[in-house]
């Protein structure tokens, strides 16, 4: 999942970007309101987080001329505003959930995984199972044939993005873009490295190739 969050609060901001990258998500970070909206108006998310009070333009300015742009991406409103009227307010304008601060961090995942879910039902599979192999998004575990997998963060997240394309090609670009968060050419062969370090734990000694190099084109799981 790609989150943007609109979050002035560099300390604040920066816990939960790491937790959301932790938990095998893909987040972003604006410090003001013109920048979030910027950044809310020019790339695909698939959830928005908006704190409504920011620097330089409010929560609600945003939400509000996003919506009236057809932008339709699904926001968590965040705010030390926690009055009815607040919340009111804040939905009305658009936004699609509002949670206050203080906040428990299994409590925001779990909404941001809802609205995902609602705008995207693919997004917000929480299982996939290709063949012998089966990736659960919540518990982290994957297997193959019954046998438990061990799998590094980064590679978890590379393996759910193609069982969530599977059947599909996925070029090195989206794989940059999505997994990695790269929106230009490393010039490294930091792909290629991280699908044989996959390829040998969920194909190595199974009956059968689950992951595919597509020559010249990508990879593909099936």
């Amino acid at each position: 999942m790609k989150i943007l969050l609109i979050e002035d609060d560099r300390e604040a901001a920066s816990y939960l970007i790491q937790a959301l990258d932790e938990a095998g998500h893909v987040s972003h970070h604006a410090a003001d309101g013109e920048t979030g909206y910027a950044m809310a108006s020019s790339m695909d998310y698939d959830v928005l987080i908006i704190d409504r009070m920011l620097p330089r333009r409010d929560g609600i300015s945003i939400i509000e001329s996003l919506r009236a742009e057809d932008d339709n991406t699904p926001v968590l409103i965040l705010s030390a505003l926690g009055e009815v009227d607040d919340r009111v307010t804040g939905l009305r304008a658009g936004g699609d959930d509002y949670l206050t601060k203080p906040y428990a961090f299994t409590e925001l995942l779990a909404r941001v995984e809802v609205l995902a879910r609602r705008s995207s039902p693919n997004e917000g599979e929480t299982h996939f199972e290709v063949g012998g192999l089966s990736l659960d998004r919540l518990s982290r575990k994957v297997e193959r044939d019954g046998e438990n997998i061990l799998l590094q963060p980064r590679e978890f997240r590379l393996l759910e993005y193609l069982m969530k394309h599977s059947g599909q090609v996925v070029t090195r670009t989206m794989l940059l873009e999505n997994v990695w968060d790269y929106h230009f050419d490393p010039q490294t062969n930091v792909i290629d490295v991280h699908m044989s370090r996959l390829r040998s734990k969920i194909d190595k000694g199974y009956k059968g190739q689950i992951l595919h190099t597509i020559r010249g084109a990508g990879y593909m799981i099936k």
